[in-house]
C-alpha cells in the first residue's frame, strides 16, 4: 500500500501534479505556505477546469505559528438584480437554472481570496505576484494535456454544456470532447493572468478584467453588473470550532457546510468507538451524516439570514442531545435532499510552521459554462444552490448561497497541524471524516487514511440512487453487517470519484512533514 511523503522544508498536497509541483517550487524559493498555495490555486485553475477555475469561489482556513487559525472566504454574493421577480420576469419561476447566463449570478470571489490570504503570510509577501502566476501563466499559453477525468467529464456533461456562450470553442476541439492527452491551449486565460500578475488582483473586480467580465455578462443575459464586481471583497473571520478528544478542529463558516462536518466528527467522538474500519466506525459515522445533514439543509445558509448561529450548533449540550438519536445497531431512515458540487482541495505547509487547508471550485463540472472568449474566463453556477422558497438559502440581492465548500484544519494533541479536505459536494464532510478518524484518532498512515476505501451517503453529480455507496473493497462481511443494519448498500468501483479527491499535510511539533494525495484523482504528495 502507498505510504506518506515526508519532508523537513515543505510539503504539498494537490489532485493535479502541475499545481503540486508549482507549490513546491514556490517554497523551494522561500515563498510560504500562502504564496504556494496562491500559485498552486492559479496552475489548477489551468490544469483542471472541469473542477475548478477563476470564475469560482474559493475558501482559506490558515494556521500561523502562535496565532489562532484564521479563515478567508472568498464568497461571491449574488447580483444586486437577483431577485424573484428578475427571475421571474426572465422565465425562471420553479428553480434556478444550473447552465447559460442565467446560472452565473454570483460574483467569483476566489481572486478576492487570493488577495486576503497574501496579506496573512507569515513575515509579508517574500515573491512578486508575477513569480506566483508564472506556473499558471506558461500553462495556459503553452498547452496541459488533457487528464482522462477531464475527458470522461466532459463526455459525461456535454449535453448541457455544448450550447452555452463561448465553452464549446474553450473546451471541444472540432466541437468534440477532447481525448485524454489532448493539447489545451487557453490563450486568453494566459494572457488574462499576465495582466493581473502586473496590474495586481483587485483588477479582476475594479479594474480593466472586472470591467470586461460586467459587459461580457450582461449582453450575455446575466444579472450581474459592474458594480457587483466593485462592490464585493472576500471576508477574513475566524473559523469554526470545536474539541474532540483527538484535539481542536477549525472549519468554514456558513454558507459553506463546514459546520456539518464537524457535527458529524463532534458526535462520532461521543460513541466512544474504539476499532477503526469495522462496523461501529462506518455505521457511526454514516449515522452521525444523518443528523448534521438534517440539521444542514434546514438551518443553513447565509449566515445573515440563519436563525441561529453555526456555532451554537457545536456546543457540547448540543452535540449530546443528537448523539443520543444514534442507535447503535440500525440505520435511520433515509434520504434527505443531496447538495452536488466539483471542486479542489490543495493543502501546503512550509518549514516555519504555517499551514493552509484551501479549496477552490465552480460547483457543478465547468459551472455554468459560460465563457468570456475576450478573458477565457468561464463563471461558476454557485447561484444555482440558491433556493426560491422562503428561509436562510433564498435567493435574494447580494445573498451568498449554500456552499458545499469546506477546507478543514486540527491540531491533534501531540501538537500536529493537520490541513485535509476533498472535492466532492455532499461526499465532503463524509470523506473528511473518513480521514480524520483514520488518521488523528486511530493512528493510520495519512496516505493509507486516504487510499482506504471510502463511502457516500446519498447522490451527487446527477447520479439517480441515494443509497450507500461502498467502494468494492469493504471486506464482504462489513458489507453484510451494514444492509443487516438497514443500510441500503450500493457498490461502486474500487476507486471511484464519487467517494472525492482527498489531500492532507500535517506539520509535528519536531518540523516533521507529512503529505497524501488521492490515487482517485491525478495529483501529487510532495515532501522536500
Amino acid at each position: 500500500m502507498l505510504s506518506s511523503a515526508y519532508g523537513f522544508n515543505g510539503g504539498f498536497s494537490a489532485p493535479h501534479r502541475a499545481a503540486a509541483l508549482a507549490g513546491r517550487d514556490i517554497l523551494n524559493a522561500g515563498g510560504s505556505a500562502v504564496e504556494a498555495m496562491v500559485a498552486a490555486a492559479a496552475t489548477i485553475a489551468v490544469a483542471y477546469p472541469h473542477m475548478n477555475g477563476i470564475g469560482g469561489d474559493g475558501f482559506w482556513i490558515i494556521h500561523r505559528p502562535g496565532a489562532a487559525p484564521v479563515a478567508v472566504s472568498g464568497c461571491g454574493r449574488a447580483a444586486g438584480l437577483a431577485t424573484l421577480e428578475w427571475y421571474a420576469e426572465h422565465g425562471v419561476h420553479a428553480a434556478l437554472p444550473a447552465r447559460g447566463p442565467l446560472a452565473a449570478l454570483t460574483v467569483p470571489g476566489t481572486i478576492a481570496g487570493w488577495a486576503e490570504a497574501l496579506k496573512l503570510c507569515p513575515r509579508g509577501n517574500r515573491l512578486p505576484l508575477a513569480d506566483l502566476l508564472a506556473f499558471a501563466i506558461a500553462l495556459a499559453q503553452d498547452g496541459v494535456a488533457v487528464t482522462e477525468n477531464q475527458a470522461r467529464t466532459t463526455r459525461e456533461k456535454i449535453d448541457g454544456l455544448r450550447d452555452v456562450p463561448g465553452f464549446a470553442e474553450a473546451f471541444l476541439p472540432g466541437g468534440a470532447p477532447p481525448r485524454p492527452g489532448h493539447r489545451l491551449v487557453q490563450s486568453a486565460l494566459g494572457r488574462t493572468l499576465e495582466h493581473l500578475a502586473h496590474a495586481g488582483l483587485d483588477d479582476y473586480y475594479r479594474g480593466d478584467v472586472g470591467h470586461t467580465h460586467a459587459a461580457f455578462l450582461e449582453a450575455a443575459g446575466s444579472p450581474l453588473r459592474a458594480s457587483d464586481f466593485t462592490g464585493f471583497a472576500a471576508e477574513v473571520t475566524a473559523p469554526l470550532t470545536t474539541h474532540l478528544g483527538a484535539g481542536q478542529l477549525w472549519n468554514m463558516i456558513p454558507p459553506t457546510q463546514g459546520v456539518a462536518s464537524l457535527m458529524i466528527l463532534g458526535l462520532f467522538d461521543r460513541l466512544g468507538v474504539t476499532e477503526p474500519e469495522g462496523f461501529a466506525h462506518l455505521h457511526g459515522l454514516i449515522e452521525a451524516t444523518k443528523l448534521a445533514f438534517i440539521q444542514r439543509n434546514s438551518e443553513l445558509g447565509d449566515p445573515d439570514h440563519m436563525t441561529s448561529a453555526a456555532q451554537d450548533w457545536l456546543a457540547p449540550p448540543a452535540l449530546d442531545a443528537l448523539s443520543s438519536q444514534i442507535d447503535p445497531a440500525r440505520a435511520r431512515p433515509w434520504p434527505v435532499i443531496a447538495k452536488p458540487g466539483d471542486t479542489i482541495w490543495m493543502g501546503a505547509a512550509d518549514a516555519e510552521g504555517c499551514v493552509v487547508s484551501f479549496i477552490q471550485s465552480v460547483f457543478w463540472e465547468f459551472g455554468s459554462g459560460l465563457v468570456c472568449p475576450e478573458t477565457g474566463v468561464f463563471f461558476q453556477n454557485r447561484g444555482a444552490g440558491f433556493s426560491l422558497a422562503p428561509g436562510p438559502n433564498q435567493l435574494r440581492p447580494h445573498a451568498r448561497p449554500f456552499h458545499t465548500l469546506n477546507p478543514a484544519l486540527a491540531q491533534l494533541k501531540d501538537g500536529r497541524v493537520l490541513a485535509y479536505g476533498t472535492m466532492g459536494g455532499e461526499g465532503q464532510p463524509q470523506t473528511q471524516a473518513a480521514v480524520f478518524t483514520r488518521y488523528a484518532m486511530f493512528g493510520e498512515d495519512l496516505q493509507q487514511a486516504i487510499t482506504a476505501p471510502r463511502w457516500l451517503l446519498g447522490k451527487t453529480w446527477g447520479d439517480s440512487t441515494t443509497s450507500l455507496k461502498l467502494e468494492d473493497r469493504f471486506p464482504p462481511d462489513l458489507v453484510a453487517a451494514l444492509t443487516a443494519a438497514g443500510h441500503e448498500v450500493e457498490m461502486i468501483a474500487p476507486f471511484s470519484d464519487l467517494a472525492g479527491h482527498a489531500g492532507g499535510v500535517a506539520r509535528a511539533p519536531d518540523g516533521l512533514i507529512e503529505v497524501a494525495s488521492d490515487p482517485r484523482a491525478d495529483g501529487a504528495a510532495l515532501g522536500f
